[in-house]
């Protein structure tokens, strides 16, 4: 079936999306070695919901920064499916099935409570707790879990995901692969990434886009891949996002998983958009404009060696001005259009 959808690139929600500003600054949870300290107090307490200040539309796992400087580079980058324990007992043949924890000993909902190792994006050990389990509905390919990680300066067990008004307390995907500082994903043996609902990995799967699946015999994970770029704005394929909060977008494909919106619906009018750029895995093939409004010529700045101005024609009004050079359009995944910054501000909002 032909489907559309209409996203603000900022919060994942079914259908619709809708942007969330964070109202106070909460200090990350912070990556740090494991200690002593974190056998003694126990994993999975009952927290506050917590509403932190990383903007939102710029996140690629979703969860706080190792580094408050680089927008890149993650509290929890990636996790070990080899060194899970409940207390000082291992966890015998962990691994991922789609978007599943499983093993051979116990049942996925009964891995709550269990204790795996991971790393922050600059190679430190994280102790992550896995805190819940609950299969996504209408989907038996995923699971949400709720995890906490272990921060030594607190003292404490802290939820790794930046949080808003509308997800204060963010759930994780566990996806296959994982991520570096410039966005690109690698397949590493017996590691996964535990992405949050608030970030650009989660949300391309809630569009559609699960990098496990397939649609008429294609494998979506360059597609996901591809999402990621997107909804980040990620041009240069560098890891550097040009998008904003509350900024609508539609996007469409070569395989229909999801199609072009033509028709106004939930606040979304199709009249005052146009076309901004063409995807691939690796950042965009062409651009028209930016979808911050700066200027493309800053785009020809970052990244000289990949771009040069030029014009084509993808059909349905789809026109760049800014080509990929060496590559054929055929290389395209993914389409997106956006409002220009100068009709932003009256664009109808939408709601859940």
């Amino acid at each position: 079936m032909m489907r559309h959808l209409l996203i603000l690139s900022c919060v994942v929600v079914a259908g619709v999306a809708v942007a969330s500003t964070p109202v106070s600054a909460s200090k990350p949870a912070r990556a740090v070695k494991p200690t002593q300290a974190s056998r003694a107090v126990p994993p999975c307490q009952p927290q506050a919901p917590e509403r932190k200040v990383f903007p939102q539309g710029t996140l690629l796992w979703g969860t706080g920064r190792k580094d408050e400087r680089s927008e890149t580079s993650s509290i929890l980058a990636s996790v070990d499916l080899g060194r899970m324990k409940f207390g000082k007992n291992a966890v015998e043949g962990l691994r991922l099935e789609e978007g599943r924890l499983v093993s051979s000993s116990r049942k996925p909902e009964e891995l709550v409570g269990a204790v795996l190792q991971g790393r922050s994006s600059d190679g430190a050990s994280v102790e992550v707790a896995l805190c819940g389990a609950e299969a996504a509905p209408g989907d038996p390919s995923m699971m949400w879990y709720r995890i906490q990680i272990w921060d030594a300066e607190r003292s404490s067990w802290e939820n790794p995901c930046v949080g808003t008004l509308r997800v204060p307390s963010p759930r994780v995907l566990a996806v296959p692969g994982v991520w570096d500082a410039r966005g690109a994903r690698h397949e590493e043996s017996g590691q996964f990434t535990f992405a949050c609902e608030n970030g650009a990995i989660a949300k391309c799967i809630g569009w559609g886009y699960k990098p496990w699946g397939q649609k008429e015999g294609q494998p979506l994970h360059e597609l996901h891949q591809a999402c990621t770029r997107m909804a980040r704005a990620d041009y240069c394929g560098d890891g550097r996002s040009h998008t904003r909060e509350d900024t609508p977008i539609d996007m469409y494909d070569g395989l229909a998983v999801l199609t072009r919106a033509k028709v106004a619906a939930g606040g979304w009018e199709p009249a005052l958009a146009s076309f901004e750029a063409a995807w691939t895995a690796e950042g965009a093939w062409c651009l028209s404009r930016t979808r911050d409004g700066s200027a493309v010529e800053r785009i020809l700045e970052e990244c000289p060696e990949r771009f040069e101005a030029g014009e084509k024609d993808l059909g349905e009004g789809d026109r760049c001005t800014l080509l990929r050079k060496g590559e054929r359009a055929d290389a395209v995944l993914l389409r997106n259009r956006s409002y220009e910054k100068s009709v932003q501000r009256s664009a109808p909002r939408s709601t859940p």
